[in-house]
């Protein structure tokens, strides 16, 4: 699909430049597409100069840094929006009374490769998507499918996507609730839509409305149509059907843990995965792809880097990174996995930044399958570190790491599971699984 077409001498504002990577690779398929781009993000020059760098070749790229301001949302002809910008921010409010289109990447990669007539599979849930996602594009992909994985994914610009676009393709997208943001603006939801599960994440930007959360997470449905099918875990299905019921146009499919039957062994440990591995055979099985090729796929499948990894077994010790758990119920789901036998093998490392999320569950189940904690500093630490007294907190990711090390003996493992945000010591949640790595392989 050529770009070129689509994008040459459009004027495009994008919000965000970031450090993921995403976005610096949607710029520079933009620009290298001929677009006349502004690009517009409160980080300063000094904060983002990594990024600024790998963009530096472009010279139709200008940039406000370090501020936004209401002339780079006029006189335009599309806004690429970024994730949690704002929702009563300002200049979109501004760009919108100018009737001037707004987006987001990935929203506009789906709108365009339906209209190349690829079939478009979205994937949210509070936890689960991810692992969810690359099963369904496994199983696609032993099934001589041509896949595309895009959407939330690191260092991976789904725009970037739409010249290996034809209309044999599938386009695998995980979708956060900020990107179906994006999605809502475009009135577009997927041809089958997947979600997995619901919990509350990210109060702390939706300013305690669990139903604000719910209702962009709700997009990936709300514009389907009768052809259109989607595919409910089933500790979501009751929620959506209560909340969204009248609302849902499409064919709706419930996938339970039992859908995949005992004696397919799955490599990834826990419950939890058994979870995602159901929702992702109901969701090939609506694709027409037979149960031994998605037997095949899933007994293969070792996992998603960051998400509950086994990296090394070190001195009879095993060293899991689950950096990408970024929610207590993410790490509940870990500490049930490998700590379900009662055997308190468990050390765990936990801690961050505050989401405003209800921690009560962690706090119960800590004791009951973890030898010993560490806490990484951080304003979600602050919250819950009277509850665990034998708990200490420590400035770097290092001195936590030398601590587990400490209380961990032949057969224990030391799990890397934060629970909480990765902001202030960390660029982002991959940011901190990579230096929990570099400890680990420098043992």
């Amino acid at each position: 699909m050529d770009g070129s077409a689509l994008f040459n001498g459009k004027r495009i504002t994008v919000i965000g430049l970031g450090l993921l990577g995403r976005g610096v690779g949607d710029i520079r398929y933009l620009a290298s597409c001929g677009a006349d781009l502004i690009v517009t993000d409160l980080k300063t020059k000094e904060d983002l100069k990594e990024s600024l760098e790998a963009l530096s070749e472009f010279p139709n790229i200008r940039y406000t840094l370090g501020k936004h301001e209401l002339a780079d949302f006029e006189d335009r002809d599309l806004i690429v929006n970024g994730p949690a910008v704002p929702l009563e921010s300002p200049y979109l409010a501004h760009a919108r009374e100018r009737n001037i289109p707004i987006t987001m990447s990935a929203a506009l990669f789906a709108h365009h490769a339906r209209e190349a007539g690829a079939r478009v599979i979205g994937i949210t849930g509070t936890r689960g998507k991810t692992t969810t996602t690359y099963l369904i594009a496994e199983i696609l992909k032993h099934a001589g499918k041509t896949v595309l994985i895009g959407g939330n994914v690191p260092n991976t610009s789904t725009l970037a996507l739409l010249p290996q676009v034809t209309k044999d393709t599938i386009a695998v997208l995980e979708l956060d609730s900020w990107q179906l943001q994006g999605f809502n603006e475009e009135k577009l939801s997927p041809h089958v839509a997947v979600f997995t599960t619901f919990f509350p994440d990210h109060m702390n930007y939706y300013q305690d409305d669990l139903d604000l959360y719910l209702r962009d997470k709700a997009t990936i449905f709300l514009y389907q149509t009768e052809a259109d099918t989607l595919v409910l875990g089933q500790q979501v299905a009751p929620i959506i059907i209560e909340k969204y019921g009248e609302h849902i146009a499409s064919r709706v499919v419930i996938a339970v843990p039992t859908d995949v039957p005992q004696d397919w062994e799955l490599v990834m440990p826990g419950e939890h995965n058994r979870y995602a591995a159901a929702v992702a055979l109901r969701t090939a099985r609506t694709l027409g792809v037979a149960d031994e090729i998605s037997r095949e796929a899933l007994e293969s499948f070792v996992g998603v880097p960051g998400r509950l990894e086994l990296v090394a077994v070190k001195d009879g010790v095993s060293f899991y990174n689950d950096t990408t758990a970024t929610t207590p119920e993410a790490t509940i789901a870990a500490l049930h996995a490998l700590g379900a036998d009662g055997g308190k093998r468990v050390v765990l490392i936990a801690g961050g930044n505050d989401k405003g999320l209800a921690m009560d569950g962690l706090l119960a189940i800590i004791p009951e399958t973890a030898k010993h904690i560490a806490l990484l500093a951080g304003s979600g630490t602050d919250r819950i570190k009277g509850a665990l007294p034998e708990a200490q907190v420590f400035s770097s990711l290092e001195e936590a790491f030398d601590d587990a090390r400490a209380h961990a003996e032949e057969g224990d493992m030391i799990l890397f599971s934060p629970a909480f945000a990765s902001f202030g010591m960390f660029k982002n949640e991959y940011d901190r699984g990579n230096a929990f790595m570099r400890l680990v392989e420098a043992l």
